[in-house]
């Protein structure tokens, strides 16, 4: 396929780097330079050009700008009616980019995560999830959104993320100072967690783990009673909104 990428920061350059090498045309941005190009250095599927020259190369065209200059930068470009348009930006619905991006198709809200450049990440999709499926999978896993209520949900409750690693880092550094190879520790507490919680359920995990006065029972009561539970359901029901 030919695909474009407007705006070229952290995220866009991971989904273009797990774009290449798979047979597609890709056109990135001159904006956020240093990444657009070092993916050109990188890669021979990818290509630097100015905004308009990107949409006139691609019949996908991926939107990594910020929420609050798009408006501004799209104003300036001609899209044409057979393209389709997919928004990586959080703080506009499809009906925004709708309007930004006439005659082209506004397809989907996409939220990609780092992961999407090695693969086997989980891919929010609120729109046309048949596209970016034949665009992303089965490297990834595309997750279908009903409506602009549950992709916000989803996007409160994904920032999980960053506690959950705060967890796991403050335990490693807790590890660290009692091992002989603090770097070991921490990747086996990483790669304990990641697996353990890709091969089962939260539930079947946590039952699995609560052996009476057991090492995972004592410590999850323990951060239990600290509040851990109500402050993380009061944390997310900000994030809502």
């Amino acid at each position: 396929m030919r695909l474009g990428v407007l705006g070229c920061g952290t995220i866009a350059a991971a989904v273009v780097r797990g774009l290449t090498g798979k047979g597609h045309q890709i056109t990135v941005s001159e904006r956020s330079a240093s990444h657009s190009a070092a993916l050109a250095a990188a890669f021979e599927d990818v290509a630097v050009a100015d905004n308009q020259a990107v949409v006139d190369a691609s019949d996908v065209v991926f939107l990594g700008l910020m929420a609050e200059s798009a408006a501004a930068i799209l104003s300036g470009l001609a899209f044409r009616a057979d393209q389709q348009v997919v928004s990586f930006m959080a703080g506009a619905d499809l009906e925004q980019v709708s309007h930004w991006v006439a005659p082209a198709r506004a397809a989907a809200v996409m939220m990609p995560f780092p992961g999407i450049a090695r693969g086997g990440s989980p891919v929010m999709v609120l729109g046309d999830t048949a596209l970016l499926a034949r665009i992303f999978e089965p490297d990834n896993r595309i997750f279908a959104l009903r409506d602009g209520s549950e992709l916000k949900a989803y996007l409160s409750a994904q920032a999980v993320l960053s506690p959950a690693a705060r967890l796991v880092g403050d335990a490693a550094d807790w590890l660290g100072q009692r091992v002989s190879d603090p770097a070991q520790g921490e990747a086996f507490l990483r790669m304990l967690v990641s697996s353990s919680l890709q091969a089962s359920g939260c539930t079947e995990l946590i039952d699995a783990l609560n052996t009476p006065g057991g090492y995972n029972q004592r410590l999850r009561l323990h951060m239990e009673a600290a509040g851990i539970r109500e402050s993380l359901a009061k944390g997310l029901s900000k994030l809502e909104g």
